[in-house]
């Protein structure tokens, strides 16, 4: 007697996992970064066309923003991390020193980029917003230093980045708007806990 096969249905976090795979294989053939944004920005944006995938302990508020680790490559090649903001906090004027992409997979963000002129960092173009799907580019040959926020006064917002590189271990730079001062940091990761999407 043959039982019916039982089809399980695919496990929320299924679309992480694709992407992490996804992005294995494109940074194991591809290493030209014009080559990897074209490829990697509509892998991103499935990936935030649903949030199902994002559990609850990778998009909890703090204090101040949170930058959550999802996964970096073994060979750190990436890094995809969650960013969730309260109502009201923002990032200093900052650069990441690598390319990233980042998209927006709930309430909304102002990104406001910054030039260097006379030894002072100034304001670049318009304040930009950012909804659910939109994805931004930075990188030192694009544009690299911006400063970002939480465009909505009363609710959480989410976003997803994906880094060349693992970003919680980069080295960076905060910036003083007024002085031009630049400070080195490293970002890290908030709470120091790993997804695991494999089961």
């Amino acid at each position: 007697m043959t039982h019916p096969k039982v089809t399980q249905p695919d496990p929320p976090h299924r679309a992480l996992r694709d992407f992490v795979v996804e992005m294995t294989r494109l940074v194991d053939r591809e290493t030209e970064e014009e080559a990897l944004f074209r490829t990697a920005r509509p892998l991103l944006s499935d990936l935030l066309r649903d949030r199902r995938w994002l559990a609850a302990p990778f998009a909890a508020t703090g204090e101040r923003y949170q930058q959550y680790l999802l996964h970096c490559d073994p060979l750190q090649r990436f890094s995809l991390v969650s960013f969730v903001w309260g109502p009201g906090q923002a990032t200093p004027i900052h650069d990441h020193t690598t390319w990233g992409l980042l998209g927006v997979l709930d309430g909304a963000e102002q990104s406001q980029r910054y030039a260097h002129h006379d030894g002072i960092w100034h304001p670049q173009g318009d304040l930009n917003l950012f909804e659910p799907g939109d994805i931004d580019a930075v990188s030192p040959n694009i544009g690299d230093v911006h400063r970002v926020s939480n465009a909505l006064a009363d609710k959480t917002s989410i976003s997803i980045h994906l880094y060349g590189g693992n970003i919680g271990a980069i080295d960076r730079h905060v910036f003083d708007a007024e002085t031009g001062a630049q400070k080195p940091f490293r970002s890290g990761y908030s709470p120091e806990l790993l997804p695991n999407f494999w089961l």
